[in-house]
């Protein structure tokens, strides 16, 4: 079953594209919510080189594949209505051999290649799409700049000992100690760890197979700064003695 990813007020989103062909090559493109699949596959083939009669397009949250985008009369808005996200085209992407013998592998340069009218990179520079359009490759980083600006501002925030409340989307709100401030071994950006007041965490402390903090299994967590409120919030009482 297919899920529908939130909606936005936009009427198009920013997607990366990647295929099975080669996974390791991701460009971003604007796209219109109004697309049909079916619309959305024909551009996708002059992209990537796949079929649009064959090809399946998946759509990734990060490396979580969260639909298949399985109705080519449906519009691309019902699949994906949010920036960020990865259309991942399979399809076959078939090479053509007529014979067992040895073929001389064709490779370019990188200057014929840059030479070519008909490469994907040319499509995205004539189009002004992805890294090659300046004003939004400036929007990106200055929006990358403040995020760390402020990840940084509430990370000092978190002082060890000090109460909070964590909200983390697809959570409940929990409460807890700030018992942890900094990097994680193995991961980028910073990250507090908090020791949750009931056991609504995932750990005890460890990340990795390190110890940050110590406390009880399923107490410990560690978030993004942006996730965490710092103030007086005193552990909730759920005693149930007093309920009729």
């Amino acid at each position: 079953m297919s899920t529908i990813i939130e909606t936005g007020k936009s009427d198009f989103i920013k997607v990366n594209v990647s295929n099975s062909h080669n996974d390791a090559v991701a460009f971003e493109v604007k796209l219109a919510k109004d697309l049909t699949v079916a619309q959305l596959k024909t551009k996708l083939e002059i992209l990537t080189g796949g079929c649009a009669g064959t090809m399946k397009v998946q759509v990734f949250k990060g490396d979580t594949c969260v639909s298949t985008m399985d109705n080519n009369d449906a519009q691309l808005g019902y699949y994906a209505n949010s920036d960020g996200l990865r259309l991942h085209v399979v399809d076959s992407f078939a090479t053509f051999s007529f014979d067992s013998a040895p073929v001389e592998k064709f490779e370019l340069s990188k200057d014929q290649y840059e030479q070519r009218t008909d490469s994907v990179r040319n499509y995205l520079k004539m189009n002004r799409m992805g890294k090659y359009n300046d004003e939004e490759m400036q929007q990106a980083e200055e929006k990358k700049r403040l995020q760390a600006e402020e990840i940084q501002k509430r990370a000092e925030l978190c002082v060890l000992g000090g109460r909070c409340e964590v909200t983390v989307p697809g959570n409940p709100t929990r409460r807890g100690t700030i018992r942890y401030n900094g990097p994680l071994e193995g991961k980028s950006g910073h990250f507090i760890g908090v020791e949750y007041d009931e056991p609504l965490g995932k750990n005890n402390g460890s990340f990795g197979g390190k110890a940050y903090f110590t406390c009880a299994p399923n107490y410990g967590g560690f978030v993004s700064p942006l996730s965490v409120t710092v103030g007086d919030f005193p552990p909730e009482d759920f005693n149930m003695d007093d309920e009729l």
